[in-house]
């Protein structure tokens, strides 16, 4: 069955005459639990919730066919589930030195004083044998952000597994729709599903994916000692939301493309991301791992007066820090001072606004830049 059927059906109920076909959120901290509890499936509502079910049960079946799936109250949640889930004092873990920078803060501050061994090293360095020497955990982010690299995840998982390593992916740019971890060996698909899975800029939400029975209890005990819990109506909103995810991505990716194309155009433009272009270093890789190429593209301007000379005089795009809503949003990543980026670096995710409508705003836009 295609993705986009499954996705369609699977927050509907039984048909059951008069039921609706479907169900609400369940609002509930405590569920009916006589004799003994282990005979009943739902007990406590920070163990489990059957809107929880119900979601990680349609996001599994983007996963992988053997996908157990844990949702988390935000995208971090989830990433550290994954740390904790796999790390112990002593262990070392491998990771781009210029991956998202809060999931580094998180590493320096939080693990790294209880002993974790931090090794960051350049993407291209990922796949060498000599880098995960002892290692414990691969931390995979691809496409990367915000510079879009792009890691063979099929190769990074053949070395890693020879040296008895754990492989993880924060696959948050991609979302399990366009791109399959799992089913490329990863160990574990990590997402902030605040981004393009749920896809209208108003949900925090995160999920841990494995086909290891084992680890999916040890992240499921991990969101219950620790109550990194999402909201029963987050969970349902979510889950309506990803009965779009088809038609969401294949509009914004296109727009995506349309966008980096276009932008290669423009004498302002000193640079252009994005693996959908061929001239993208990653493209050939990309193209054999995602069905979509994402719907960020980033792009260089020559300096910070022109980058925000062109964020000001755009009429549509919305000044935001996010990616992957339905509406085209973009910012200066440098003004955060997290990454190694140029002042002109500007970090765009496509909407689903009307292609030509979008093309002659930032035409208007990089045209206004002196």
């Amino acid at each position: 069955m295609h993705p986009e059927t499954k996705l369609l059906h699977a927050a509907l109920t039984p048909a059951t005459a008069g039921e609706p076909l479907h169900a609400g959120p369940v609002f509930a901290t405590a569920f009916h639990t006589p004799g003994d509890p282990a005979q009943a499936p739902y007990t406590y509502a920070r163990s489990h919730n059957p809107t929880w079910t119900h979601l990680e049960s349609a996001i599994s079946g983007l996963e992988h066919p053997e996908a157990q799936t844990r949702i988390f109250a935000s995208g971090l949640a989830a990433v550290h589930a994954a740390f904790a889930s796999t790390l112990r004092p002593g262990d070392t873990i491998v990771f781009p030195d210029n991956c998202y920078f809060t999931a580094r803060q998180l590493l320096q501050e939080h693990f790294a004083p209880i002993g974790v061994y931090l090794r960051p090293v350049p993407t291209a360095l990922l796949t060498d044998p000599a880098t995960l020497s002892g290692a414990r955990l691969l931390w995979l982010e691809t496409p990367s952000n915000p510079n879009l690299e792009i890691t063979d995840i099929r190769a990074a998982v053949a070395v890693a597994h020879a040296a008895g390593v754990l492989v993880a992916v924060d696959n948050t740019t991609a979302t399990p729709y366009a791109q399959q971890p799992l089913a490329l060996g990863a160990d574990l698909s990590v997402s902030s599903d605040s981004k393009s899975l749920t896809g209208h800029s108003d949900l925090l939400l995160g999920h841990v994916s494995t086909r290891d029975s084992a680890l999916a209890e040890r992240i499921d005990r991990h969101r219950t000692l620790t109550g990194a819990i999402a909201g029963p109506m987050e969970a349902w909103l979510a889950l309506r939301s990803l009965a779009t995810l088809p038609l969401r991505l294949d509009r914004t990716c296109a727009n995506a493309q349309a966008i980096a194309e276009f932008l290669q155009t423009r004498f302002e433009v000193t640079e252009v991301l994005y693996p959908g272009l061929p001239t993208h270093p990653g493209h050939s890789i990309a193209a054999a791992q995602m069905t979509h190429f994402g719907t960020v593209v980033c792009f260089t301007l020559p300096s910070e007066q022109a980058a925000n000379q062109f964020l000001t005089n755009s009429a549509l795009i919305t000044q935001a820090t996010s990616f992957g809503g339905q509406v085209t949003t973009a910012e200066r990543r440098a003004r955060w001072g997290h990454d190694r980026i140029a002042p002109g670096f500007i970090r765009l995710s496509a909407g689903a606004e009307h292609l030509a409508d979008l093309v002659a705003d930032l035409s208007r836009a990089l045209d206004s830049i002196k």
